[in-house]
Order: structure tokens, then sequence, then C-alpha cells
């Protein structure tokens, strides 16, 4: 969720929810994941040419795969040109692909121990330095990620020509869903997180989890603004602790 830019995502930073299943997915076909594994292998950048011979396919065929590898976050893209010449008569720079420095993990129901790990980092590192409660310095810590949060609902929305309270609740369950906690609308308009990402932290440390949870939701929905929906801490066994009122 980290990151000013809603798409933005640090290189080595690991990815989870739906974009982690994506990518994991793109592997289950037997000839893209023997591509992987050659340029996995290889260490370095490596041409179709090259891979299409390693794999023993038509260029073409390489370069499909190699090009959803490279959509899914998988590979890394460069374009050089390999015979060292430069200027007039050197040729096109070849495309070139290597294994990305993303880490990806997968599990269902979905889960981001990640976030609460460095968040709570995060917030340990604050306490330390400024000399204040670790759970305020975690709160803090989550309203910023919420904040983050809610600039990827902002540009779901800037496509829209109406920002109706409708329209961005749409959006915000929509970024909600992509981050796992699997919101659904009750008949009075309540919408329930059927998943909780922190789910095994919230069961040990339950306090200390779920109003970080409650401070990330609440601080989204709000820098959001005008949703009709308001963050409650409302615990229930199975589901998230977080449910989202209508705003009274």
């Amino acid at each position: 969720m980290a990151g000013d830019d809603p798409g933005e995502r640090e290189a080595g930073e690991n990815e989870s929810g739906n974009a982690g299943l994506a990518a994991i997915t793109a592997l289950g076909e037997p000839t893209r994941r023997s591509l992987y594994g050659y340029v996995a292998g290889h260490g370095g950048w490596v041409s179709r040419d090259e891979a299409a011979a390693a794999a023993g396919l038509e260029r073409g065929t390489a370069a499909h795969h190699l090009e959803r590898l490279a959509a899914e976050g998988l590979l890394e893209v460069d374009y050089q040109r390999r015979s060292g010449r430069q200027g007039p008569g050197a040729g096109r720079p070849a495309k070139l692909y290597r294994r990305a420095r993303r880490e990806f993990e997968v599990s269902l129901p979905p889960r981001d121990y990640a976030l609460a790990g460095r968040l709570l980092a995060e917030a340990a590192d604050r306490a330390r330095q400024d000399d204040v409660d670790i759970s305020t310095a975690l709160e803090d810590a989550a309203r910023t990620e919420g904040s983050h949060l809610a600039a990827q609902v902002r540009a779901q929305l800037r496509g829209l020509t109406s920002r109706r309270p409708a329209n961005r609740r749409g959006a915000v369950l929509d970024v909600l869903d992509d981050h796992g906690f699997e919101p659904r609308t009750a008949e009075d308009g309540t919408v329930v997180l059927r998943n909780c990402p922190f789910h095994q932290l919230a069961r040990r440390h339950t306090e200390l989890i779920c109003g970080m949870n409650l401070c990330l939701l609440d601080a989204a929905i709000g820098d959001v603004g005008r949703t009709g929906l308001e963050a409650s801490l409302e615990p229930e066994e199975g589901l998230c602790c977080v449910k989202l009122r209508p705003s009274r």
C-alpha cells in the first residue's frame, strides 16, 4: 500500500493480494515457467534470442511469454546495444529481460503481514527516537498508510465524470478488495469486511493490531471524503474487526 503514487512500488518491496496472485498464476503455464526459470538462473540480462534458444522456442513465442512475465512484474526490461558500437550503423538496441527484484507472496485468504511488520517497525523506531508511546506511534503510522490508500481511491475516481458519494464508496470498496479485505455491503448499507489481512497477528495482539487497522481504514475514508461511511471497531468472529457504517 505504500507510496505517494498509488501505482508506485519500490524495487524489492513485497507484492501480495490480487497482484501477487496474478503474478504467480502467470507461472502456471509450463513454457512460461521454464522461461522464467532460465532468466532467473542466468543472473543478468537476457535477450529474446537467448531465451528462445535456451527453451527451444520460436523467437516470437518466447517474446510473447517474456512480455507476459514482464507485464506481471516478474521480469524487468531494458534496452541495450550489446555490440558495444555507438552512433549510425550501430543497430537498434535489443530488448533485454532479467528477474525483477520485487518479491511476491500469495496466501488464501489474502494476508499482508509485511505491511503490518513495516508499520510496527516504523512505530518502534519513532517511539524510541521521539520517546512517545508505541501505540500512539503505531496509530500515526497506520493513518499515514491510510492516506496512501486514499490516494489509490482518488486515482480510480479521476476517470469518472461524477464523484457522487455512491461512486466514492464504490472506489473505496474496489481498493479495499484489491488489498484483501473482501468488502460486502449489507442491506442496511453497512460494509462488512469479510477478511482480515492481519488475521494471525490480530488473534494474538488484538487491541494493538485492531487499533492499527481502525486507524488505517478511518484515515483512508476520511482522506477520500464524502463517502457516506465511517469506520467502526466492531470485532466479530471470522470477520475483520472494522465495519464501515453509514454516516449518521
